[in-house]
């Protein structure tokens, strides 16, 4: 099976990992804990101690036009806080 994981990079989530040293992804609905501990250790060679998951369900949106009402929904997604040991640091764009 194949994850993908991407950082969220936002206000919130910048303060929370200069707090509490803990970073956030967007990942695969269907990761698991273990799946997503693995692989952030991985690919950024920190040793992760926690990680807490939360599912988000799709924002219903629509939208007047000139041809009329256009209906649609926001895809779900699973968003993972993922706690690193103390004194380590990710950095996202350390491979740009």
């Amino acid at each position: 099976m194949d994850i993908e994981i991407k950082p969220i990079v936002t206000e919130k989530a910048n303060a929370y990992s200069d707090k509490q040293n803990c970073y956030t992804f967007a990942v695969s609905p269907d990761a698991n804990k273990f799946q997503i501990k693995d692989l952030v250790e991985k690919m950024y060679n920190v040793r992760v101690e926690k990680v807490n998951t939360a599912l988000y369900a799709g924002k219903r949106k629509q939208r007047w036009t000139k041809g009329g009402l256009i209906k649609g929904q926001r895809p779900s997604f699973k968003k993972a806080y993922v706690t690193v040991a103390e004194g380590q640091k990710i950095d996202y764009f350390s491979n740009i």
